[in-house]
């Protein structure tokens, strides 16, 4: 399945036109991508034969969040189900650069009943694999990587590695920089 990340309604409105059959709502791209508005979810959600994926990100920048932080995403993830989401894209790390099993796990559990993609916070995490089989235990359906690198072909390799090593339990989503 193609899947396109938009940020207005109109770029959702050619995705499904191009052939896409889901997309990752969004603003503020050169941000990294936060959080859209509630308005912007309500639009995109009315074009037809589009299956969309809210992001939720309350800020640019790194991925560790404050408590505060994380009774933000909830809600947004609470305001992306209300607006009919078929899923969210989200993650945590810890300073050390581990996934935040904890607040991950709250995040999961809060988008209960949608899909859930781990973003590129994978990224910048400290060890790949280890990443990747806490993602899976946390139940993650998918998981959105350039490799740990600037772009999917300079990350191929790994991602290569990963799929073996998630052997279908997930689904990998190559992206960044193509």
């Amino acid at each position: 399945m193609l899947e396109v990340c938009v940020t207005t309604p109109e770029g959702a409105c050619a995705a499904a036109e191009g052939g896409a059959g889901r997309v990752e709502l969004c603003s503020a791209l050169g941000e990294g991508g936060v959080t859209p508005s509630w308005g912007l979810m309500r639009q995109v959600r009315q074009v037809p034969g589009l299956r969309m994926h809210v992001l939720i990100r309350p800020r640019g920048g790194d991925f560790v969040y404050s408590r505060a932080e994380v009774e933000c995403m909830i809600d947004d993830i609470k305001a992306a189900a209300e607006c009919g989401a078929d899923g969210v894209v989200t993650g945590a790390l810890l300073p050390t650069g581990d996934i935040d099993m904890d607040v991950c796990r709250r995040l999961v559990e809060a988008a209960a009943g949608m899909s859930v993609t781990f973003h590129r916070a994978f990224d910048l995490c400290r060890d790949p694999f280890k990443a990747l089989d806490d993602i899976m235990a946390l139940g993650c359906d998918r998981l959105l990587t350039s490799g740990c690198a600037s772009s999917v072909l300079a990350g191929s390799g790994l991602i290569a590695d990963l799929r073996i090593r998630a052997a279908g339990r997930l689904t990998l989503l190559p992206g960044g920089g193509v």
